[in-house]
């Protein structure tokens, strides 16, 4: 039987003991002062982008932050991506994932718009979620400012962003005021049970069950531990999965999230939904983008790739009264 470290790619087991050994530990005043730093970070968008800031308002008044990326030449009617980060709901910002960006954008032509969405350390559910929905509306009401074709808003997102595309996909089906083409939850974080075998005494070098854990009761608040979580907060409970967006994701072997991603797509299917999903064996999470440039990195993003182009040529949902 395999030690917990030989279950993982060799080539991804140097990195995964340096990540193991030097990364903070997911603690509340870790999280805030990671916030602080990652401050500085906004607004410096990568070369050879359009890029923009967009502040919208919020319900209570206050602002969303929108970061909108672009190729410099823009054609009409241009798929629009909206995509949400991960940091377990309670760290991070768009900027996090412009090497990401410029690569789909490069590929395809695509725009993207990232929601510097609420985080957990900020204010618990529903707030992320009603960030992200707010801003897929207004994703929808704009798509004529930055030539996206209204019949491909598409989503996605990884890990926590995963758990919100996954979340988001539901809530834009039971309002059904936007029409959602397609789907790609990147081994999202969606199961805040944490029963499953893979999420159980997990010792991932990136994310771990102890973080996971921690993560669930800062983002849900009041509702943790509670059997009525709503599935808007945990996808994995939704029962009614039908009438979803066609769906692309993947996860890796030694993951918490294999399980409940697996479980997902399994009954995303059998409920008659359209899926592509892959396991990559000895991947930890979030290898695709720490391990990026190892074999079995290239070959996720490969699938991410050829997946996006084809929904790009295949997938489409009307969307009215624009």
């Amino acid at each position: 039987m395999k030690s917990k470290d030989q279950a993982i790619d060799s080539e991804l087991r140097l990195t995964g003991k340096f990540i193991r050994f030097f990364t903070p530990s997911f603690k509340v005043g870790t999280l805030k002062l990671a916030k602080k730093l990652m401050g500085a970070l906004k607004g410096k968008a990568p070369a050879k982008l359009f890029y923009e800031e967009v502040h919208i308002p919020r319900l209570d008044g206050t602002l969303l932050r929108l970061t909108i990326y672009a190729p410099i030449k823009r054609k009409y009617n241009a798929p629009g991506l909206l995509y949400m980060h991960g940091g377990g709901y309670g760290l991070g910002i768009p900027e996090m994932n412009e090497k990401l960006f410029k690569l789909l954008i490069d590929e395809t032509g695509c725009v993207i718009i990232s929601p510097d969405y609420t985080l957990s350390v900020e204010k618990p559910y529903p707030a992320a979620i009603d960030d992200c929905y707010l801003a897929l509306l207004w994703m929808k009401k704009n798509h004529l400012r930055y030539m996206i074709n209204p019949n491909q808003l598409m989503i996605a997102g990884d890990s926590a962003g995963g758990g919100l595309t996954a979340s988001l996909a539901l809530l834009a089906r039971d309002k059904n005021e936007v029409q959602i083409a397609f789907q790609m939850p990147l081994y999202p974080m969606i199961d805040d049970r944490m029963n499953t075998p893979s999420s159980i005494n997990n010792d991932d070098p990136v994310w771990n069950s102890k973080q996971n854990k921690l993560a669930w009761e800062l983002y849900l608040g009041e509702l943790f531990g509670k059997d009525d979580v709503p599935y808007y907060a945990a996808p994995a409970r939704a029962q009614n999965l039908k009438n979803l967006p066609p769906t692309m994701t993947y996860v890796g072997s030694v993951e918490p999230f294999l399980d409940e991603t697996r479980d997902f797509v399994t009954r995303l299917k059998l409920q008659g939904n359209d899926v592509n999903f892959k396991i990559f064996e000895g991947g930890y999470h979030a290898f695709d983008i720490l391990s990026d440039k190892t074999q079995i990195g290239i070959a996720a993003k490969n699938y991410l790739l050829d997946n996006f182009k084809y929904a790009i040529k295949n997938h489409f949902k009307e969307n009215k009264n624009i």
